[in-house]
């Protein structure tokens, strides 16, 4: 069976400047150009906005759009890494309703963006008949250092929140799970970055002794798509 893939938009090539503003970037284009390209992603970045490195950005023709740029991939000495925070979700769920994860196969209704108790909104639920509801939450994972890959890579009080309520649902009967996505191909093993986020470290393995499920998915990453590829054993 094929991998399930996001097709990247086409892409134009560059080396980054600088990262700053969380959400701006500014990189030196092939042709010699200088632009201002959108950061689509909101976390630290940490080890994967290093400049220098080479980047590769895709182009809108809406004129609507403040910026014309939008950064997709880098490539770090130690992998190609996916910017894109929009890629995860996108992609997971293309997964789980092609039967693709199989830890959650076998479900016939997969939602996105479903709340929960008390308003918090879940990236994914699903459902079928005689089975639990099962609810995930999917994070987007860029930081990897010596083979391990970490989450988060800043300090996250919204997941924590995620964890807390994936915990309420397990209690209700329901399945919860915490689903990383490694958006790069040189992790081996996954854990918490108990270091960055201690209370988060703390919260997820308080999720896990109460039924919380953790799913683990590194990625494929060339210039035309970012595909789904194993999972990394978890160490908490």
């Amino acid at each position: 069976m094929a991998l399930d893939a996001y097709d990247l938009p086409p892409l134009i090539s560059g080396s980054l400047i600088r990262r700053y503003k969380r959400f701006l970037a500014d990189v030196r284009l092939d042709t010699g150009e200088t632009v201002i390209a959108h950061c689509p992603n909101s976390g630290s970045m940490k080890g994967c906005a290093v400049p220098g490195c080479p980047v590769w950005l895709s182009v809108s023709d809406n004129p609507r759009r403040k910026l014309k740029y939008t950064w997709e991939l880098i490539k770090t000495p130690a992998s190609m890494i996916g910017i894109n925070t929009l890629v995860p979700n996108r992609l997971v769920r293309t997964a789980v309703e092609s039967g693709q994860i199989p830890e959650l196969a076998g479900y016939g209704t997969v939602r996105s963006e479903v709340t929960a108790r008390k308003g918090t909104r879940l990236d994914l639920f699903l459902e079928a008949p005689g089975r639990r509801n099962c609810y995930v939450e999917i994070k987007n994972c860029t930081l990897v250092e010596q083979g391990l890959a970490q989450f988060p890579d800043a300090v996250t009080e919204r997941g924590q929140k995620h964890l807390d309520e994936l915990r309420h649902l397990v209690a209700a009967g329901h399945r919860g799970v915490i689903f990383y996505l490694i958006q790069r191909m040189d992790g081996q093993r996954f854990s918490p970055a108990a270091g960055i986020d201690p209370a988060y470290a703390r919260k997820l393995s308080r999720a896990v002794e109460s039924g919380v499920e953790i799913i683990t998915r590194d990625v494929i990453i060339d210039l035309k798509q970012i595909r789904i590829h194993r999972s990394l054993p978890v160490m908490l």
